[in-house]
């Protein structure tokens, strides 16, 4: 027994054991070198080449419209005082007695004109529009009738009753064969189509006046009276420029008579 426990050989020595935490944990490496050839674009250098760009188109337009413009000939209306002005205060109402103080002989009030209710702003032309300008007669007022039969002084008025006379031809052929009753109903035909043409002329100029790129409209012309009594005379030259039936009987008989296509 002795030697028996005298002999027993003693257990190994257990080995260390290495944490969990460190045979699981990643191998760090060191941080790498900052890349100092790299850039990143700040906002500085946008705004930089925008304004670049912007320069260079405005030297490219001086040179292409001759030294007259620096953004091509386009004119913003935010860039136009009395237009910005209007933006701001809206749509404004007029009476003819209000009109006819912004004719242009306050400096300091802009330049008015109505055609068919409609009041524009004609500031920019106001050499033309101003006193002593070929158009002077049209400003502070309504002057729709003058637009139509061409007479300035004459019909500066917005009353268009009778103005239709001009494209009415004048009955100068006595020889004329022609029915009474026919005769009627073509007068009849002949004066709405005149009136037609009467409103086809004032929407023309209005819309000139709306279409332009230095005039605008800024309101409406309100509490005219209404036009009674005797209707407008037609001014002279109108009547030299109205059309009459004996020349236009005589085109159409040469239209009869010229000879026509031969067939093919």
């Amino acid at each position: 027994m002795a030697n028996a426990s005298s002999t027993r050989r003693r257990p190994p020595r257990a080995q260390p054991t290495t944490p969990k935490s460190a045979t699981t944990s990643p191998t760090t490496t060191p941080d790498e070198p900052e890349d100092t050839t790299s850039r990143v674009i700040s906002p500085l250098d946008i705004l930089r080449v925008i304004l670049t760009l912007i320069f260079a188109s405005c030297l490219l337009s001086y040179y292409l419209t001759s030294g007259t413009s620096l953004l091509f000939k386009y004119e913003p209306w935010f860039l136009n005082p009395s237009k910005l002005s209007h933006w701001w205060t809206g749509p404004i109402a007029l009476t003819p007695d209000q009109l006819a103080h912004f004719d242009g002989s306050d400096p300091a009030k802009p330049i008015y004109l109505a055609i068919n209710g409609t009041v524009f702003d004609v500031s920019a032309g106001k050499h033309t529009y101003g006193p002593g300008g070929s158009y002077e007669v049209f400003a502070g007022r309504d002057a729709t009738r003058a637009f139509v039969t061409g007479c300035f002084l004459d019909d500066r008025t917005g009353d268009l009753r009778g103005a239709e006379l001009i494209y009415i031809p004048i009955e100068d052929d006595p020889d004329e064969e022609i029915s009474s009753g026919a005769r009627k109903l073509r007068a009849e035909k002949e004066r709405r189509e005149a009136k037609r043409k009467v409103l086809d002329e004032v929407r023309r100029w209005e819309e000139f006046y709306k279409n332009h790129k230095k005039y605008f409209e800024v309101g409406k012309l309100v509490g005219v009276p209404e036009y009674t009594g005797e209707p407008p005379k037609l001014c002279d030259p109108a009547k030299k420029g109205r059309p009459k039936r004996k020349n236009m009987n005589s085109k159409k008989e040469k239209k009869k008579d010229a000879p026509g296509k031969p067939v093919q």
